[in-house]
């Protein structure tokens, strides 16, 4: 028997309350594009482990640090004048069964593909400086895919979920996600990757306040600028209405100032990303597991970013919450929010957790009774099948940041 209860929440639901603030991190900017190479090398690092001896060798590549270059965007055009430093550090295993990896090789290689699919006006070559500084050593093969039972608990930790996002949530992820997905940047280059959407709903009125980095080089002038930056205003605000019946007000890089003269006064960029000019990055600092940061919701500080995705429960069990979390509240009926709380004990199997906790706020009409047990089976269920966290972290199918 796993350690599985469930509680009831005596809590206000999240709609309800009369102050909630969101906020996420797009993919440009600095502490995402950290979470993002962390994730990548890896991936890289489980598939070359994979590769050359069918399981996962342990590694974490959780330390990646961004130190900001120096531009000059200037419309139509621009240079970088410094480099954008990206140091990779963590552990690996580069050497196993006498058979020497190029654990080094592998990580920067990943880096700069990254950099290359995400951030696509930032020259690689020329505009970043990717050093590895991986910690090198011997370790046990894990293989989470044949062998007998599930891998021991590397960390007394936690991992926590919720769910439904509330409508702020889904407004401020949809939001970052369609601007910077390859359809909208194909029609729309001028917009750069640094997307910060930040959500204040009081009461029944939405705020949306939007920082985006503009490609300088699709800039022409001044009032280009400015019909590109209205143009997302209409945007987003049109991806709000469609989610809620509240008052929605939006504003788009309230920093600018249109009474300056030429560039000084805009948020300019020559790659897209604030990392050219002064915004430095790490890992974890942004988007939790779920790709939102919410001060209103139960969270984890733990970075979910390239730790390992075998037994690192401070990946795995975040992760792994929220599965659980949406599966519930898409498929039990009565419930109108839960909170998934995960705990692991060092050395313990992964999926055996010292506790695994749901927090129900119920529908109007409903008892505890009525869902318990449901809700039980389908936490069970998740934990009994949680290499499937593991594979879909390997494939690149579960979000991290």
């Amino acid at each position: 028997m796993r350690n599985i209860i469930v509680e009831k929440l005596n809590q206000t639901p999240i709609e309800k309350l009369d102050i909630e603030i969101v906020e996420r991190k797009g993919i440009g900017h600095p502490d995402s594009i950290s979470d993002g190479i962390a994730e990548s090398v890896s991936r890289a690092l489980c598939k070359l482990y994979m590769d050359e001896f069918g399981g996962v060798l342990h590694h974490n590549t959780d330390e990646v640090q961004i130190t900001a270059g120096e531009s000059n965007p200037i419309f139509g055009g621009g240079d970088i004048i410094k480099p954008i430093d990206f140091l990779l550090t963590g552990r690996g295993v580069s050497e196993y069964e006498g058979k020497k990896l190029p654990v080094d090789v592998v990580a920067i290689d990943a880096a700069k593909a990254y950099l290359d699919e995400y951030i696509p006006n930032l020259e690689v070559e020329s505009h970043a400086v990717v050093e590895c500084k991986i910690g090198h050593g011997s370790g046990d093969l894990v293989d989470v895919f044949k062998r007998d039972g599930a891998p021991s608990s590397n960390d007394t930790s936690f991992g926590v979920g919720y769910a439904p996002f509330s409508e702020v949530e889904t407004i401020v992820l949809a939001i970052e996600e369609l601007l910077n997905s390859k359809a909208f940047t194909k029609k729309n280059p001028a917009v750069g990757e640094d997307i910060k959407v930040m959500g204040l709903r009081d009461n029944d009125k939405i705020t949306l306040t939007i920082a985006c980095a503009m490609v300088s080089k699709y800039v022409a002038d001044r009032e280009e600028y400015i019909s590109v930056r209205e143009g997302l205003k209409d945007v987003a605000f049109d991806i709000a209405s469609q989610v809620t019946d509240r008052e929605i007000e939006v504003f788009v890089n309230t920093a600018d100032n249109d009474n300056a003269k030429g560039e000084e006064g805009y948020y300019l960029t020559v790659t897209g990303t604030s990392a050219e000019m002064g915004d430095d990055g790490s890992v974890g600092r942004g988007n939790r597991a779920n790709g939102l940061i919410t001060p209103n919701r139960p969270m984890s500080m733990e970075a979910t970013s390239g730790k390992n995705p075998i037994n690192h429960v401070g990946k795995i069990y975040n992760i792994l919450s929220n599965e659980m979390a949406n599966d519930i509240a898409n498929h039990v009926e009565g419930i109108k929010q839960i909170n998934i709380m995960i705990l692991s004990q060092i050395g313990k199997p992964i999926d055996q957790p010292k506790a695994a906790t749901s927090q129900i706020i119920l529908e109007d009409g409903y008892k505890m009774d009525d869902v318990s047990k449901k809700v039980a089976s389908v936490m069970d269920s998740w934990l009994e099948n949680i290499s499937t966290i593991t594979e879909n972290v390997v494939k690149g199918k579960a979000r991290t940041f």
